[in-house]
């Protein structure tokens, strides 16, 4: 996911719908990504170290899309209430 601002202070509604509809997708990739992983492992094509090591990027980035989404949704929620 590219770079990202938690300044929302010039976006509009409809656009930071649009960002959460964004994180939705980058979630869904991260847990397709996730299963291939796995499956590699199991057939053996990657090996243990391999395998941690991808594991321990992958939590980082499911750690941020998940900050991500309370964000998104926060802010939402904030809008929502004026």
């Amino acid at each position: 996911m590219p770079s990202w601002s938690e300044d929302f202070s010039g976006f509009s509604l409809e656009q930071i719908l649009k960002l959460q509809a964004e994180n939705r997708v980058w979630s869904k990739q991260l847990r397709l990504d996730n299963a291939t992983l796995v499956n590699n492992r199991l057939a053996k094509r990657i090996d243990q170290e391999q395998y941690h090591a991808n594991r321990s990027q992958a939590h980082q980035e499911v750690a941020e899309c998940k900050r991500r989404a309370a964000i998104l949704d926060n802010e939402i929620n904030v809008r929502a209430v004026r």
